[in-house]
């Protein structure tokens, strides 16, 4: 897709790539939030929470730009178009998207658009949501008895035509999360085991985190792909894959119970 310019206007905007964090409205940041309520235009995504998109001035304009797997409202192409056509037409252009725009956020892409179209532009980094979700199910995701080092990797659609080097993620000292992966389970179950990496492994599959919505569905490597069959399991979902999964029967400090929700913890 060719990008458009509007040579024949001044630029006058610019565009802020804003992280909103994993959802608890609470853990945006102050500076996100100040931009948030300075927006004219926000382009978000679908895994923005309701509680973040409140924040946003009633008459600014919202556009859903959001990608989930197999329903994408916009392509990255439009995307990318949007951004450069917002700019040159509204002051404050915010691209608001969940956890850290720069961890499997697509960001750098975004601002080389920007870039290439002289549109000016700053980040206000998110808390991502491997962080997020890790704290508030009580996974350290390091721990010097458990974990030296931790991995973040997408576990994305195409994970059968594109496979990843197994081998490199079955250390067992290593803490393993996977973004986008539920889809893949089975995929990613089998590449893990045949690499080495222990059938007994704990894991856990985190639904809706930081939110009254949260599940936790806990398990064994060699059960992964029965715990993403879940029909409890809800969207946004998060794995991690690591013997610091072990430690959540005790450090799990937040319970939506507590808050008067529903909201049943599988495995705690």
């Amino acid at each position: 897709m060719e990008l458009i310019t509007l040579p024949r206007q001044q630029e006058r905007g610019k565009v802020w790539l804003v992280g909103a964090g994993p959802g608890d409205v609470e853990l945006l940041t102050l500076k996100a939030f100040r931009i948030l309520k300075q927006a004219d235009v926000v382009l978000y995504d679908a895994l923005v929470s309701e509680d973040i998109m409140a924040l946003v001035p009633i008459a600014a304009e919202k556009i859903a730009v959001g990608k989930r797997a197999g329903k994408h409202s916009a392509a990255q192409d439009e995307i990318n178009q949007l951004l450069v056509t917002k700019a040159y037409t509204r002051k404050n252009v915010v691209r608001l998207k969940g956890g850290d725009p720069f961890i499997f956020g697509r960001g750098g892409e975004e601002l080389e658009t920007l870039v290439e179209a002289g549109v000016a532009f700053e980040v206000i980094p998110g808390i991502t949501a491997a962080s997020g979700t890790s704290a508030y199910a009580g996974i350290p995701l390091t721990h010097r008895d458990h974990a030296q080092g931790v991995t973040f990797i997408t576990g994305h659609c195409k994970l059968a035509s594109r496979p990843l080097d197994w081998q490199s993620y079955a250390n067992s000292q290593n803490t393993l999360v996977i973004y986008m992966g539920i889809l893949n389970a089975q995929t990613i179950k089998q590449g893990l085991i045949e690499a080495g990496r222990a059938p007994a492994t704990p894991v856990a599959i985190v639904s809706k985190a930081t939110t009254h919505e949260q599940r936790s569905f806990i398990g064994t490597l060699d059960e992964l792909d029965q715990l993403a069959a879940s029909p409890q399991l809800r969207m946004p979902a998060l794995m991690i894959i690591g013997e610091v999964v072990g430690l959540a029967q005790n450090l799990n400090w937040f319970n939506p119970q507590s808050a008067n929700c529903n909201v049943a913890q599988t495995g705690q």
